[in-house]
């Protein structure tokens, strides 16, 4: 890992925050010249410290449902279950997390009807032990 200091720190900061900002922009905000901010964000860049910049869309359609699978495993690793789940356009995000639950499984569907099918061909699946799922309300606070 590369030294990072706390310019590089606050550059960061403003990215995770403004990823379209200009890079003069970006350099008067730090005080350093364009070159010299451009140089220090390259170095982030090929770091693999900053992996890229993307747009943070918001809901398009109010009628879409997003919810949680919290699945737990008969027994892990289950490449077979990771790549079932990955076939589903529905499904946004898979994490393998500890503790009792072995997925956590980030899904968006166009209704509950939608929701119940999916969740009943995952619990189906060979080695689903148990499947919880939690639906969405709000999101309170979002970061990337």
């Amino acid at each position: 890992m590369h030294d990072i200091d706390a310019i590089d720190r606050t550059i960061l900061s403003i990215l995770s925050r403004e990823a379209r900002i200009p890079m003069k922009s970006l350099a008067g905000r730090i005080g350093l010249s364009r070159s010299a901010t451009t140089e220090r964000v390259t170095r982030l860049e090929k770091a693999g410290i900053i992996r890229g910049y993307r747009a943070d869309i918001g809901q398009l359609d109010e009628g879409q449902i997003q919810a949680f699978l919290l699945v737990t495993l008969q027994r892990t690793p289950s490449i077979g279950v990771l790549d079932r789940l990955a076939g589903f356009s529905s499904v946004r995000k898979v994490s393998s997390v500890s503790g009792q639950l072995d997925l956590v499984v980030e899904v968006e569907v166009g209704s509950i009807n939608a929701l119940n099918e999916l969740r009943n061909e995952v619990a189906t699946m060979d080695n689903v032990e148990d499947l919880t799922t939690s639906i969405v309300l709000r999101r309170d606070i979002e970061r990337s």
